[in-house]
């Protein structure tokens, strides 16, 4: 793991990746093509034609359909055919790689739901922001998401608690080798229990408290103050209610990432609020 990834000094947006592919991301959807598709060849009578081959079709539909080529132009060989789509995939854009990833998709049987496994244990994995859903690649992260994770992480530059426990819990979302879903999620809920002390100069403050201090002040909405004294009460120790959150035993990504972004939403409105008093 590099050092701007474990220590979280890489924006949201490149530790998450969207509209964006890396080296590692791009191989590994390759492998499992290779693994699930090509590796399945098999040739009539141990011919190395591409019409002897169990993946003639297939082979043709990608020229006839995704390359959109004369299929006269199919190489003689199905190793030249495969190395052609070799060249095309590590050659493409990333929205290309993932628009090959659904044709192929498309076009198997059998063999169809072991790909898509392989490939969202792929996407997963190198902490992609899409998944294929029924060959269709979905996005799980969107833009304003990760924008909502960036901006409280300049918003609390000046408060070092709640910045350092959201790029811990972003840190722990990202870790491309072992992430851990539990504790981010508890840094998430830490970096509002951090910025609640910090407004109301008081290591021991609740949510409550700093909203009230920070009332006299900013006046905010009554149903505002309430839906943000709700959702801190969900995400708090009290009634156990956290203790039975990070308890689940299948907290994945899509959890994680989502207490991430209401934490960080909460966290940067919290400190606008505070900074910009009204008259």
């Amino acid at each position: 793991m590099r050092f701007s990834e474990k220590y979280g000094y890489r924006s949201a947006r490149s530790s998450i990746q969207v509209e964006s592919m890396d080296e590692a991301l791009r191989n590994s959807l390759w492998n499992s093509i290779q693994s699930i598709i090509w590796d399945s060849h098999e040739a009539y009578r141990g011919q190395s034609y591409t019409s002897a081959s169990n993946l003639y079709e297939l082979i043709r539909s990608c020229w006839r359909e995704f390359f959109k080529i004369p299929v006269d132009q199919v190489p003689m060989y199905t190793r030249e055919a495969i190395q052609a789509v070799r060249g095309f995939f590590f050659e493409a854009e990333w929205f290309e790689v993932y628009d090959f990833v659904e044709f192929l998709c498309s076009k198997l049987g059998k063999s169809r739901p072991a790909f898509i496994a392989s490939c969202n244990e792929v996407l997963e994995r190198e902490m992609a922001g899409y998944r294929l859903a029924d060959c269709t690649i979905t996005p799980i992260t969107s833009a304003t998401e990760l924008e909502a994770i960036d901006q409280a992480l300049s918003d609390t530059s000046a408060f070092k608690g709640a910045h350092a426990h959201l790029q811990r819990a972003l840190e722990l979302l990202s870790d491309r080798q072992s992430p851990d879903y539990r504790n981010s999620i508890k840094e998430s809920i830490s970096s509002v229990e951090s910025i609640a002390q910090s407004l109301t100069n008081n290591s021991s403050a609740s949510l409550g408290e700093a909203l009230r201090s920070i009332s006299q002040v900013a006046p905010m909405h009554p149903a505002l103050n309430r839906s943000l004294s709700s959702l801190y009460g969900y995400t708090s120790d009290a009634h156990g209610i956290r203790h039975a959150l990070l308890d689940e035993s299948n907290l994945d990504f899509v959890d994680a990432k989502f207490m991430l972004v209401a934490c960080a939403a909460f966290v940067s409105y919290l400190a606008g609020k505070a900074s910009s008093p009204q008259s």
